[in-house]
């Protein structure tokens, strides 16, 4: 993997959780809109359109430079729709990313071949 490609998937990665957690957030606050006189879905809801769309750009990102399947890059934007879908994006692409760096010094140190 070469490092454009896992900055791409690091940016994904960070923006993941963040996203998820205004997503929940903002649903929070539309429940309390209807019951109480608290409204702070207007401020949630330029949050999480802030963070979902910095998610979509990073995910057309790491999509182009990763060269998913087509599978899998559908799997990551139906997490990124889906409310706690961006913790699962964020801890499969962690593994995906620590495969990738055990597999570099594999075949850094010559135990697999580099084809």
């Amino acid at each position: 993997m070469d490092i454009k490609t896992a900055t791409a998937l690091r940016r994904l990665r960070l923006v993941s959780a963040p996203e998820a957690v205004s997503f929940l957030l903002l649903l929070v606050c539309s429940v309390l809109k209807r019951t109480t006189d608290f409204n702070a879905v207007p401020v949630m809801g330029a949050v999480h359109g802030v963070l979902f769309v910095l998610y979509v750009i990073f995910w057309a990102d790491a999509w182009n430079r990763a060269r998913w399947s087509a599978g899998t890059g559908i799997l990551y934007f139906v997490l990124s729709v889906l409310p706690t879908g961006g913790f699962f994006a964020e801890r499969k692409l962690r593994r995906e990313s620590e495969d990738a760096v055990i597999a570099s010094r594999a075949r850094r140190d010559g135990v697999v071949g580099s084809s």
